[in-house]
């Protein structure tokens, strides 16, 4: 899996031009599925976004999680996160997970994150051609990879 942090001050996803959800102070997850993705995969990542300290404390430093800051949440589906570029100009993204598996572990890591944390937690709809408006925070943007584990 591999996602796509970015701490946001506010965000909304819109759907044949209507509001789906929203969500503000918090964090957008982009989060890339592969066929090789497993529950580990997504235990370790949900555990390492809730307690990614990238919120300011009282001094300007980034020392709170979404947990300390009871942030909101919301998470995209996106499967060009796996994009190969290596040949040609057109992304290649044969590294992406196929639909079916990669809906069923969305909804896993949705349903999973839901069960750790008492969060607002919205999210897009997979498979969906959704337009997101933001407003990023800082700003700050993460990539973790748990193949890499980074």
């Amino acid at each position: 899996m591999r996602v796509i942090i970015q701490r946001v001050n506010y965000t909304e996803i819109s759907i044949n031009n209507n509001v789906h959800s929203s969500i503000s102070k918090g964090l957008l997850l982009l989060l890339g599925i592969e066929e090789t993705d497993t529950p580990n995969d997504i235990d370790w990542l949900i555990n390492k976004i809730l307690h990614l300290r990238i919120f300011s404390d009282e001094n300007a430093l980034m020392n709170l999680s979404i947990l300390d800051v009871q942030g909101d949440i919301m998470v995209v589906s996106q499967f060009t996160l796996f994009a190969s570029t290596k040949k040609g100009t057109r992304p290649g993204f044969t590294k992406a997970a196929k639909q079916d598996f990669a809906k069923t572990i969305y909804y896993d890591f949705l349903d999973k994150i839901r069960l750790k944390c008492k969060l607002n937690i919205q999210s897009g709809l997979f498979g969906m051609d959704m337009q997101l408006k933001l407003l990023n925070n800082g700003p700050v943007t993460i990539f973790i990879d748990t193949k890499n584990k980074e």
